[in-house]
């Protein structure tokens, strides 16, 4: 039997969870936007960890309007027509637009009787998608049993499943120049922040906005505890960040990373260990692994060096760090497209 006919002889399950692309300062300057979220869980793990090195959403990204939004959900429960030929829908596509000539993932979906078929797997950047080509061979058919399916899609419409999404950091510190271009820097990857010197006489309906609260070098323990005593009155549970170092890149890597509450199965980089010029790193599935160290001088100027870009299989891998990339006060950050972990360089 043909790929393009064939169906599974068996159920895969069928579910949701909140995922996210990790927003980025790139070294050139640029941003690399933080978009959350819905990804495709199937047989218990993200569907997105069977693609090795994909920069991609699912359609069900928190940010889009609303109506849009129920749109997709409705497309994918055969609601309305197939918006590619063929039958086809998009299932990841670009994070940063809409535009198909980025490239895509498609998939065949159909009924069958009270099921829903996902099939024929492909990367596509026109209207026309060639299996033969850019098909995923080893990724499907899957079978879902259509009340699982629709139950779970249903739920991100009833509100039963809400979509991750409204991120919001709090700054404190002493240097405000940093705290500015750090608060710039974040609302320009899509991730919400205010600035601060003394958060226990606001509101606590203010507070509950928040979702990490990330402290300079220079705030004091005393203060620290006078920030977590308010947030704690507001009976608001929010992650605290420790600033590492005034360079605004690893900084944000630190929030991300503090944003990010989803469980361990739902990641695929899992652990960082910086130490004895190495770093240690563990992945859980096939994917592209950047390590970037960062490091102060004697006159705290920064510096930044990316050290690794590849892919590694699953289990742990020790990379070689450059010893002038990590000469001092140094921290590497590592980063998967679906999360990043920060780590100083042990001395």
């Amino acid at each position: 039997m043909s790929a393009e006919h064939a169906t599974p002889a068996e159920y895969a399950t069928f579910g949701l969870a909140p995922a996210m692309r990790a927003g980025e300062v790139l070294a050139d300057g640029g941003y690399q936007v933080h978009r959350d979220f819905v990804d495709f869980i199937v047989d218990g793990r993200p569907l997105l960890f069977q693609l090795t090195d994909l920069d991609a959403v699912s359609p069900l990204a928190s940010d889009v309007p609303p109506a849009i939004f129920t749109a997709q959900v409705r497309s994918l429960l055969l609601e309305t027509d197939a918006p590619l030929e063929g039958g086809r829908y998009v299932i990841y596509g670009c994070p940063e637009c809409e535009d198909l000539a980025c490239g895509a993932v498609t998939a065949v979906i159909q009924s069958d009787g009270a099921d829903f078929i996902w099939r024929d797997f492909a990367w596509q950047t026109d209207e026309h998608a060639d299996l033969e080509r850019n098909g995923y061979h080893g990724i499907g058919p899957f079978r879902f049993a259509g009340a699982e399916y629709r139950a779970a899609l249903d739920s991100l419409i009833d509100g039963t499943e809400i979509p991750a999404g409204g991120r919001r950091v709090l700054l404190i510190g002493a240097r405000v120049a940093v705290l500015n271009r750090l608060a710039a820097a974040l609302r320009a990857i899509g991730i919400g922040a205010d600035i601060t010197g003394d958060a226990t006489h606001v509101p606590a309906d203010e507070l509950r906005v928040y979702g990490a609260v990330a402290f300079g070098r220079a705030v004091t323990e005393e203060e620290r505890a006078a920030v977590r005593a308010a947030f704690d009155r507001a009976g608001v549970e929010v992650a605290y960040v420790d600033g590492l170092a005034p360079i605004v890149p690893l900084l944000v890597a630190q929030i991300e990373h503090a944003l990010d509450r989803r469980p361990a199965e739902l990641h695929r980089l899992t652990r960082l260990v910086a130490a004895d010029g190495e770093a240690g790193i563990e992945v859980t599935s096939p994917c592209r692994v950047r390590v970037t160290a960062y490091r102060l001088d004697r006159l705290y100027r920064s510096h930044t060096q990316d050290v690794f870009d590849g892919v590694l299989e699953p289990g742990r891998h020790r990379i070689a760090l450059d010893a002038k990339a990590v000469k001092g006060e140094a921290f590497v950050v590592a980063r998967t497209t679906g999360s990043v972990l920060v780590e100083a360089m042990a001395r």
